[in-house]
């Protein structure tokens, strides 16, 4: 980990060479193909497609405030930030409906 190490906008820590991944705001299949994205923590990205469709992402859940304010993310946010940085767990499996 180093100073210039890029900041999760999702969970607010760093995040380390090797342990990070671009998210299309607009999921690809949705018509975000070229549209934004942000570069996060892998283990918050895959949250992220755990626990919502590609529909709700592209209708509901297309900016980085609306993903923080979703219930289950919250929480799993909260439990996140006091892993450290490097951390990674696998996401046992999709959330969807919970």
């Amino acid at each position: 980990m180093t100073d210039r190490d890029p900041i999760c906008p999702l969970c607010d820590r760093p995040i380390p060479d090797g342990n990070g991944s671009q998210h299309h705001l607009i999921p690809k299949l949705k018509g975000g193909k070229g549209g934004p994205t942000v570069f996060l923590h892998v283990i918050c990205h895959k949250e992220i497609h755990a626990t919502l469709t590609e529909a709700e992402l592209a209708r509901d859940f297309n900016t980085v405030e609306a993903l923080r304010a979703h219930p289950r993310l919250e929480r799993f946010l909260d439990w996140i930030r006091k892993r450290p940085p490097d951390f990674r767990s696998k996401v046992p499996r999709k959330r969807r409906g919970q």
